[in-house]
């Protein structure tokens, strides 16, 4: 197992919470709730030949990672945090204001004044509990307006269109991380330089260095400087459990635009049976090693996909 019973068993929970919760942003926004923001897709985009979309698609991935690989080269943190931090509050709000719509409240302004003190302190401020709780609403918010996409450029073709984004995605995930190992220059520096991750983060201890930390945060409580400057002094060994956004956002997709095509019986299958794959990967698995987590997802997907067909 790569990580503890615990910190697996929360890894899980919080994938799969964010499965429902996307199920419910992407089906209220399906069932007569316009997107927010400007959001909606333009009326300009018609549907397309499906080699045509998933060109297109391809391109725009292709020259979105290639220009984080560039601002990553020349060091560009504050145009990633304030472009990170713009993501973050359309994400945010796209899914507070459905929240906010079902209580009787439709203010667009209100859910984007919601999001942005959240999204200011995860970008800004480190806090690992509204990191990691803001990583419940953003994907699903995320998710509303790519299925949103998705439908306008491919219409009856959205399930086909779906299954090969997965498995170009999965090929893509392999590559940037066995052969490449870009996902983890990726992730080090936005650990390391930006501050924060796209994604679940669970920095966790051992029982002999939680003892350390405990005893250092006793001996300097109060003092900040100390506190930092011992802790860097102690070398004390923290493991971190992560999980990209990207693993969590595709399943999200995928069980959306299956309820919109079969129902929520279907979505909810798809979010278990990948939650199911993510939890093998997880279990299977060894310690100090990195592994691509797209490939298991998506065959968690293509079962769930094969079963709602035959069931819904």
């Amino acid at each position: 197992m790569k990580h503890n019973t615990k910190v697996t068993s929360l890894l899980v929970c919080m994938f799969l919470i964010t499965q429902l919760i996307g199920l419910f942003i992407v089906s209220s926004y399906s069932d007569g709730i316009d997107l927010p923001f400007g959001m909606e897709p333009p009326e300009e985009i018609e549907e397309t030949t499906l080699a045509g979309g998933l060109t297109t698609i391809i391109i725009a991935f292709v020259i979105a990672v290639l220009l984080f690989f560039l601002l990553m080269k020349i060091n560009a943190q504050t145009f990633i945090r304030l472009w990170y931090l713009s993501v973050t509050i359309i994400a945010l709000g796209l899914s507070f204001f459905v929240i906010l719509y079902k209580l009787g409240i439709n203010m667009q302004l209100v859910a984007l004044l919601i999001a942005l003190p959240l999204a200011y302190i995860k970008v800004f401020k480190r806090n690992l509990y509204v990191h990691n709780l803001t990583e419940l609403l953003i994907y699903p918010g995320i998710a509303a307006v790519f299925i949103s996409f998705l439908n306008n450029v491919f219409g009856n073709r959205v399930i086909l269109a779906t299954a090969i984004i997965l498995l170009i995605i999965s090929l893509y995930d392999m590559w940037a991380v066995w052969q490449s190992g870009f996902m983890q220059k990726m992730a080090e520096f936005q650990m390391n330089n930006l501050k924060f991750f796209t994604g679940f983060f669970i920095p966790y201890a051992d029982k002999k260095n939680k003892a350390k930390i405990k005893l250092i945060k006793e001996k300097y409580k109060g003092n900040d400087e100390k506190l930092e400057k011992n802790f860097k002094k102690s070398k004390i060994k923290i493991n971190l459990a992560i999980l990209g956004g990207g693993d969590i956002i595709f399943p999200i997709i995928t069980a959306g635009v299956f309820y919109e095509k079969f129902g929520l019986n279907s979505g909810i299958l798809i979010a278990i049976t990948s939650t199911i794959a993510l939890a093998g990967l997880f279990l299977l698995a060894k310690k100090g090693k990195y592994y691509p987590a797209m490939p298991f997802i998506t065959a968690g997907l293509y079962i769930g996909m094969g079963l709602s067909w035959i069931l819904f």
